[in-house]
């Protein structure tokens, strides 16, 4: 009988959690690991309180820079596919930003905007993380169109903007979320980078004072958090996903 999908996935992650026991009741590598049921002493012991002004700060940040991100790289993606000549120009551009390390340009962010709104380098920095994925998902699905269908429309006397309104639209949907998958987690974490700036609130600062402190637990249970809401958005990215896309196989949506 063969074994269900599902228990290969939880022996492993029982065998990475046991491991993982053993490292920080050792105390090995200095003490620096904390023990997964450390990190669950010391969430309840922080309690609500704690992270909820935090998490909200970091979502709130990556929610915008999520949203505004992925709708420049959508637009983009539209131009590109209606001008065919400004294609060029706007991914060398684009590659050019996603290649700028965020550490080297967080200060200058800072610097322009963050005298009037302290939150808006860091709403920048996520949608940095988020745009070029996205942009790339837009534009490979919007070429992946049926050619033949694309040939009918123009036989019919359709333009470029009915190729795109009743074919291209439809075909780029499951390269587009592939992109959004992929930038939902990024943007948070361009968040938790854009906190290190400095702020008052947010799961980076929460980081860095816990690091600073030596608070080991507390500094592995916020990184538990943020990897945990990284994951959250994936899937609830591809769950849209696959509602939006349900003529494709749930196998070639992963």
């Amino acid at each position: 009988m063969k074994a269900p999908r599902w228990l290969n996935g939880f022996i492993g992650i029982a065998g990475v959690l046991v491991i993982w026991q053993i490292l920080g009741a050792t105390g090995a590598f200095h003490n620096s690991i904390a023990s997964p049921t450390a990190i669950l002493r010391s969430m309840r012991e922080d309690g609500w309180g704690f992270f909820a002004p935090n998490i909200s700060m970091t979502m709130r940040e990556a929610a915008y820079g999520w949203l505004w991100g992925n709708t420049v790289a959508i637009a983009l993606g539209l131009i590109i596919i209606l001008l065919p000549r400004t294609e060029r120009p706007i991914m060398r551009i684009s590659i050019a930003a996603y290649c700028v390390p965020l550490l080297a340009i967080g200060p200058i962010l800072q610097i322009i905007f963050g005298v009037d709104s302290p939150t808006t380098p860091k709403i920048i920095l996520a949608a940095l993380t988020c745009f070029f994925t996205t942009l790339v998902g837009m534009v490979v699905g919007l070429k992946s169109a049926d050619k033949s269908s694309l040939e009918l429309i123009r036989a019919y006397g359709g333009g470029s903007l009915s190729q795109l309104r009743k074919v291209r639209l439809k075909a780029c949907l499951p390269s587009l979320f592939a992109g959004l998958r992929i930038a939902a987690p990024t943007a948070i974490l361009g968040a938790i980078i854009g906190e290190y700036l400095g702020g008052d609130q947010g799961l980076g600062i929460a980081l860095i004072n816990s690091q600073q402190g030596l608070h080991i637990a507390r500094t592995w249970s916020l990184a538990v958090v943020a990897t945990a809401l990284a994951g959250l958005a994936y899937a609830l990215t591809a769950f849209l996903g696959r509602l939006s896309t349900p003529w494709i196989p749930k196998a070639a949506a992963r």
